[in-house]
């Protein structure tokens, strides 16, 4: 029987150890999808399109006067030259099977920008000229007119047709500015054309001003017309078209790495499934065979047997003579004792909410709508060569198409409930690995101090207690005043919460024939200081419960360590979570009216000057 046995050992064992390597390969290819690099080149497109879109604005705000000066066409060209940088090497380290034609459109973007660059360049030197000229024509108009006035040699109707001619010109270069057709511009050359003919009846000093001002008239006709054309083909510069060419690319990408990433879990579920089984066989094997192996160890037990008693013999006697110094370090470890035993309760009432998040989410896993998704699948499978017929013609077929929307509808409805199932049970663990922080810092370790919003707080605690109250059908109110965000020891303060809470619930288990009522209030008070009269205000957070009530001789016992009128009560909670309100300066104490009267229990914390200022 031995060499079957060893050869079915090596065998299990050898199985193991391939299915292990196969989890860890497949494992590690699962990790090598990162999301982040796609959304990091999705932002630098955006932003170079943002940059592009306000370079465009600067642009036309330029040409019409309403930047004074060329610098908005420059400011971003730093920054739009860095992203594309940017983008570059991102895309480039992000996946190493990157098609080429990614390559192609970021060259192309490159080339985009580079031409705009170019035309911009331009746009600034006719646009310089044209600014200048349309904004010299005006006086120079003013002075022809001034030369006419002042002209001494010439016919009067000369003179007029000048001075008529030269407001006409100007009125429809003005015109022209906003209109820019091409009859104008005509027009405006003929009228031009007939002051430069007026002209050899002039007096030379009219005639100077009058080819200064026909110079500046014809240079804004010829520049108005340049900076239209450049415009037209800034326009045209498809930097727009590249980012969107680039953004698709990435978008297939991210897709077949999201498809792949999807396809190397469902290998990775089916090996750990695998992998499980072998261990669960190999387990079943070493507990068939534990019987038969304690049978043969019997017998050797029982000869080892006397031999152990005269050490156990031997050991007692110089236990005895340690007991003495061991007697010290029991003391020591009292104190360590009474830590752990806090520790414990505080984890055990977070614990409970811990089970309810993993419960419900294990119901919703056991019940998830997958199944509904494969018997989709494996019905087109089965009608794969007449797809289209059976979706169009057959009573099924006509069916999936709005089955399979109202499934991915709950699909994602339960993916969502799942998630916020999981963020509160890693919020809940996050709480206890803080508990178990809080209590470990207690040899004068100072404790975090963050910005609170107190409201969130006591939902949080109320969430912690969830599966509890509502097994037990107690009703929660909630008397929460308007209070600014403070700074608060988080955890302390939750720990407290979730104490008070868990025991207004158990003091309320017992007590029939009248609903179970929680009340939480929370509210800023004003108080004078018995020691030197100052005023102050502090937060006061009461928990009252219609329970048992408490007698009046236990209502100062009650905070005590070890003391409890519980059953099966241990005294540590209330006394930790009186400490605790002790260390952050402030205080926690009971009332009550008797038994069956119910309990209140209030958390009063002092705030500093700022707070109360705020």
């Amino acid at each position: 029987m031995a060499p079957p046995q060893r050869h079915t050992r090596l065998t299990i064992a050898g199985l193991t150890v391939v299915l292990a390597s196969v989890l860890a390969l497949l494992f590690s290819s699962t990790q090598g999808h990162d999301e982040s690099s796609y959304l990091a080149d999705v932002a630098h497109l955006r932003q170079i399109q943002h940059l592009d879109a306000h370079w465009d604005l600067n642009v036309l705000k330029s040409r019409f006067a309403i930047n004074t000066h060329y610098d908005p066409l420059v400011d971003h060209l730093l920054e739009l030259h860095q992203l594309q940088a940017k983008l570059g090497v991102l895309v480039a380290g992000q996946s190493s099977g990157a098609p080429p034609a990614l390559a192609q459109s970021i060259e192309a973007l490159d080339q985009a920008i580079l031409q705009k660059t170019g035309l911009v360049e331009h746009f600034k030197s006719h646009n310089s000229v044209l600014r200048n000229s349309l904004a010299f024509l005006p006086d120079a108009a003013h002075d022809l007119r001034q030369s006419v006035s002042a002209a001494t040699g010439g016919t009067t109707s000369t003179l007029r047709r000048v001075s008529e001619g030269a407001n006409d010109v100007l009125l429809a270069v003005l015109v022209y500015m906003q209109d820019g057709a091409d009859d104008k511009a005509a027009a405006i050359d003929t009228e031009l054309d007939q002051l430069a003919a007026e002209k050899r009846h002039l007096p030379t000093s009219i005639g100077d001003s009058v080819d200064i001002f026909a110079s500046h008239a014809r240079t804004v006709l010829r520049e108005h017309k340049a900076v239209n054309g450049l415009l037209t083909r800034i326009a045209a510069v498809p930097v727009t078209m590249r980012i969107e060419d680039i953004n698709n690319l990435l978008s297939d990408e991210q897709r077949q790495a999201a498809a792949n990433d999807h396809r190397d879990h469902q290998y990775l579920l089916a090996v750990a499934a695998l992998l499980t089984a072998l261990l669960a066989y190999a387990a079943f094997s070493l507990i068939r065979n534990h019987g038969l192996i304690k049978r043969v160890n019997q017998q050797r037990q029982l000869e080892e047997a006397n031999e152990r008693l005269e050490q156990r013999v031997r050991q007692r006697t110089m236990e005895l003579h340690a007991a003495q110094a061991e007697l010290v370090t029991t003391a020591r470890q009292a104190g360590m004792a009474e830590i752990a035993t806090n520790v414990l309760h505080n984890v055990g009432n977070v614990l409970n909410s811990v089970n309810v998040s993993a419960g419900l989410v294990s119901r919703r896993v056991h019940t998830s709508k997958t199944a509904g998704l494969a018997w989709a699948v494996r019905m087109m499978n089965e009608h794969a060569a007449d797809l289209g017929d059976f979706l169009t013609r057959d009573e099924k077929g006509k069916l999936l198409p709005e089955y399979l929307n109202k499934l991915a509808e709950a699909l994602t409805a339960e993916q969502a409930s799942i998630l916020e199932e999981l963020g509160q049970l890693t919020k809940s663990v996050d709480h206890i690995k803080d508990i178990v922080a809080t209590q470990q810092s207690y040899a004068g370790a100072s404790h975090l101090v963050e910005p609170i919003q107190i409201r969130d707080l006591v939902d949080d605690a109320l969430r912690m207690n969830a599966g509890a109250l509502m097994r037990h059908d107690v009703t929660v109110i909630k008397e929460i005043a308007e209070v600014p965000v403070l700074l608060l020891d988080r955890h302390r303060v939750l720990q407290i919460l979730v104490n008070l809470i868990s025991n207004a619930k158990q003091a309320m288990d017992a007590t029939t024939g009248r609903p179970h009522q929680m009340t939480l209030r929370v509210e800023i008070v004003e108080f004078v200081d018995p020691a030197d009269g100052a005023a102050g205000r502090c937060l006061q957070i009461c928990v009252k419960d219609e329970g048992e009530g408490i007698a009046a001789e236990n209502l100062m016992r009650i905070f005590t360590h070890g003391f409890t009128t519980r059953q099966n009560g241990h005294g540590f909670g209330l006394h930790s979570c009186a400490l605790a309100a002790r260390e952050m300066g402030g205080t926690l104490t009971a009332r009550s009216d008797g038994p069956g009267c119910g309990a209140t229990f209030t958390l009063e914390l002092p705030l500093k000057a700022e707070e109360s200022a705020s």
